[in-house]
């Protein structure tokens, strides 16, 4: 659940530099400085899964310090919070966070780098996005999904997906399931796997030696069980 906003100015907590220390062992001597209200979370840039968010989020929550919303370095990190329903702000990584305000900060939704859609795609639904994608639901058959970026969906993908629409053939499809009609990346296009998958494995689609590759998935979905 999305916390209710603060009225007053959020308190900013900032992790610490990546791989300079864990957050485990790191976050215990912050919390009695930081003030019992809704906050404002700074990953940098951190990679964190669903899974690890969550982790995050719950030891914060549970000292008094819900967060609302998540700024971060990293764009798998600012999946794995829009996914969980926060407001998520990316940062590009050449820019500087000095205390003040994020001028090259933008909320999701608002910047053409990610596009996220709540709700599930039903037969006759299509959605496209001019950057990277994030559905917030299931895609059905029928439905279709495209976008320039890559194409990441927190549910079932059961129809159809295309990936690097412009010829992007790094981009990649990811599902925690990915069961669909029919997948394209860039030029290629392949028909989704028969067997069924794995319990709590979630799976991405990539071009791996000029083919469409199914393999499990790397974060921000590879740790997250359905």
């Amino acid at each position: 659940m999305t916390p209710e906003p603060s009225s007053q100015t959020p308190f900013c907590l900032r992790l610490p530099a990546f791989r300079s220390v864990t957050w485990q062992q790191w976050l215990p001597s912050q919390l009695p400085s930081i003030p019992r209200q809704v906050i404002d979370l700074d990953t940098g840039d951190w990679s964190l899964s669903c899974r690890d968010l969550e982790e995050l989020l719950g030891t914060l929550n549970e000292a008094g310090h819900p967060v609302q919303a998540v700024t971060t370095r990293c764009r798998d990190t600012m999946i794995s919070a829009a996914a969980l329903g926060l407001i998520a702000r990316h940062v590009s990584p050449d820019s500087t966070s000095d205390g003040g305000t994020h001028d090259q900060a933008h909320d999701i939704g608002t910047d053409a780098e990610l596009t996220v859609h709540r709700g599930t795609l039903r037969s006759g639904d299509h959605i496209e996005s001019r950057g990277h994608l994030l559905i917030v639901g299931d895609v059905n058959p029928g439905g279709s999904a495209s976008a320039n970026g890559d194409v990441y969906v927190w549910g079932r993908l059961r129809g159809r997906a295309h990936a690097g629409r412009r010829g992007d053939s790094e981009a990649r499809i990811v599902a925690l399931q990915l069961r669909p009609l029919q997948l394209r990346i860039a030029e290629l296009v392949a028909r989704g796997p028969e067997e069924r998958p794995q319990p709590g494995l979630a799976e991405q689609a990539c071009i791996v030696e000029g083919a469409i590759s199914i393999e499990p998935a790397k974060p921000p979905f590879a740790a997250q069980q359905t």
